[in-house]
């Protein structure tokens, strides 16, 4: 009685099947990783510097004219006070690129756009408050009883700028979210099956020849 053929088992050199195809996609899922977290990154740093442009002061060196304004300290505005939509659209884009942690397919993309509205209206909003209307208004109603006079001031660019640059890396953070992430990888892919456990059914049905091959039974 001839014994059964045995299947051919590759060699330690030996490519096993499909383990190239399985390289290549964890290759990309490593790429599409990395560029979601440099995503992450940038786009949140976008984010901060609008929030921590609005805690600092953008008008500085206020004073009265013509000498019949009020003793004491004149109230400078910070970003906050002058675009009071900063805040909330920074923190509707970090929640945002948490959320695009979580999605995958159209719901990131969809989350990507919504990224990129609060980019720009962070950006008009940047733009409207530091306008000289936004800064006389609230000088004029928070230094009443210090000046009745008109009030000169000096513009600190440097916020208005950050402000200006975060909320201009969020709009193409949100843009390239839309074009780009939907290859991205989501969390709950690095909970795929190794692919060496793929590999497990051959293993065993090595042993089980060699089992035969001992004159052991197997099933018993």
């Amino acid at each position: 009685m001839s014994s059964p053929e045995r299947p051919a088992v590759p060699g330690p050199g030996a490519a096993v099947p499909g383990e190239a195809a399985n390289g290549g996609g964890a290759g990309e899922r490593r790429r599409s990783g990395r560029e979601l977290g440099a995503w992450v990154l940038a786009t949140a740093l976008g984010c901060a510097l609008v929030l921590f442009a609005t805690t600092r002061p953008w008008v500085t060196g206020v004073r009265a004219t013509g000498g019949h304004g009020g003793s004491g300290t004149l109230a400078v505005p910070t970003g906050g006070d002058l675009g009071p939509a900063l805040v909330p659209v920074a923190l509707a884009g970090l929640a945002g690129v948490v959320a695009a942690l979580a999605a995958k397919g159209v719901a990131r993309r969809l989350i990507g756009a919504l990224v990129a509205l609060c980019g720009l209206v962070a950006g008009i909003a940047t733009w409207l408050a530091a306008g000289g209307d936004a800064a006389l208004d609230w000088l004029g109603e928070h230094n009443v009883l210090q000046a009745t006079d008109a009030l000169q001031w000096d513009v600190v660019t440097l916020w208005p700028a950050s402000s200006g640059l975060g909320a201009a890396i969020m709009t193409a953070g949100g843009l390239v979210a839309v074009v780009r992430g939907g290859r991205w990888a989501g969390m709950g892919d690095r909970y795929e099956r190794d692919p060496a456990r793929r590999r497990a059914p051959a293993a065993d049905d090595r042993a089980l020849w060699d089992a035969l091959d001992r004159g052991d039974d197997p099933t018993s």
